[in-house]
């Protein structure tokens, strides 16, 4: 069962979750001076904002519609009868994975896109891990007409060949990270000329290359308060389309790296949490091998070699080096500042999976053979826990609306699947 909404019900303004918070997010610690020089200048802005709505500008909100939105939303009700469900316990996925490139990265990319080109900006930067976001942002570079450059974690530049193309089929330059390019970059493959990299050191080569760069401006997928600002569309969506069918969610999951998907999809019912006293579970689904958010909680840089500010995380240690998976959206040292706050107050569990990735894996083949889609490998980790938590409940003889975020399609991503299935 599909749930919708109509392009005119979709949001025209973002949540921000700062007003609403129990406590102040901690401050930022270190020279903020370099967040100005680097980053757009409006999502700065919108990084310490105290407005609870943001508007979304016209055409940025008609660039959404051609980019799909709004997603739809829609019960799993094969998954349901697979899983043996009893009536009561109901799984609701939202479906971020019909985006022109596959991934829920698309909100923020035209949004980081469309305000560099009004600030006259000429080339983007970045840095991606599992290629979603770099493929997202090669994409609103394209619509833009900016030129665009990515720093690929090389462990899986080397297998997602296919992604890789679409990035340069944009228009886009596609380096390994780390690379020749930067000092960072070729510090370590002095060390190690095989190095796997990491999105911490990519972080360091986009930041020091943007630095060296006029007219060139650094954009960030995950972590940034502004971008979960961005991804706060998802969430309202599914509040909207869940209204439709008169559902409110008793638990909502999503797989966590950075935090911009679980942030997008959580955010505005941790709004209904803090101002209403509504009752929800979020789970946060991640790897054993990069679990963030059983870290420690405290300072910490977003990058490799320390050249951003340092923000208080649950942080796994900036320089740590994390086992390569094919979930490599997942792999990062550290997680949002607002998701890692709610964390600490305890509004977040958190369930983590082994590294050899074949449980998740066995999930996502059960979600593809009972709902038709192929999920990205994070987007496993979500099916996963949902899975897990409908189980739960049913062994419980409780009754459940699980609402859970399938952030992107695995269609590039069969190769990795293989590996560890062996199909």
């Amino acid at each position: 069962m599909q749930i919708n909404i109509l392009p005119e019900e979709l949001p025209r303004c973002w949540y921000n979750i700062l007003p609403d918070l129990p406590q102040p997010l901690p401050e930022v610690k270190g020279d903020l001076s370099v967040a100005a020089k680097i980053l757009v200048g409006e999502c700065v802005n919108q990084e310490f904002s105290n407005q609870r709505w943001i508007a979304i500008p016209e055409e940025l909100w008609l660039n959404f519609q051609k980019s799909g939105r709004p997603r739809p939303l829609f019960r799993a009700t094969n998954l349901e009868k697979a899983l043996k469900l009893p009536p009561g316990i109901e799984l609701y996925c939202k479906g971020e994975f019909q985006s022109p490139t596959g991934s829920h990265k698309v909100n923020t990319a035209l949004t980081q896109a469309f305000f560099a080109k009004k600030e006259g900006k000429k080339r983007l930067v970045t840095e991606t891990g599992a290629g979603q976001w770099g493929s997202a942002l090669a994409y609103a570079a394209s619509l833009m007409e900016l030129d665009c450059t990515i720093y690929w974690v090389r462990a899986v530049y080397n297998w997602k060949k296919s992604r890789r193309y679409l990035m340069k089929f944009f228009g886009a330059k596609v380096f390994a990270s780390p690379s020749k390019n930067t000092e960072v970059g070729r510090n370590l493959l002095k060390e190690n000329p095989s190095h796997p990299g990491s999105l911490g050191i990519a972080i360091s080569e986009s930041i020091e290359d943007v630095l060296s760069h006029p007219d060139t401006v650094y954009c960030l997928g995950s972590v940034l308060n502004c971008v979960l600002l961005h991804q706060t569309i998802i969430g309202l969506e599914a509040k909207a389309q869940l209204q439709k069918i008169n559902r409110y969610p008793d638990v909502i999951i999503s797989c966590v790296g950075g935090g911009s998907n679980f942030g997008g999809l959580a955010l505005p019912f941790f709004g209904d949490l803090f101002r209403e006293g509504k009752k929800i579970k979020f789970v946060a689904a991640q790897s054993e091998g990069a679990a963030n958010l059983k870290g420690e909680y405290r300072y910490n840089f977003a990058d490799y070699a320390g050249l951003a500010p340092q923000f208080k995380m649950y942080t796994l240690g900036h320089q740590t080096k994390l086992p390569p998976i094919k979930g490599d959206g997942l792999r990062y040292h550290g997680c949002s500042p607002i998701i890692s706050l709610l964390r600490h107050l305890g509004l977040i569990e958190v369930k983590t999976y082994p590294t050899d990735e074949k449980y998740v894996f066995e999930k996502a083949r059960l979600f593809l053979r009972t709902e038709g889609w192929l999920l990205a490998p994070e987007s496993a980790y979500s099916a996963a826990a949902a899975i897990d938590e409908a189980e739960r409940a049913k062994e419980a003889g409780e009754k459940k609306i699980i609402l859970f975020n399938c952030s992107g399609h695995g269609f590039m991503d069969m190769e990795g699947y293989h590996q560890v299935l062996r199909l």
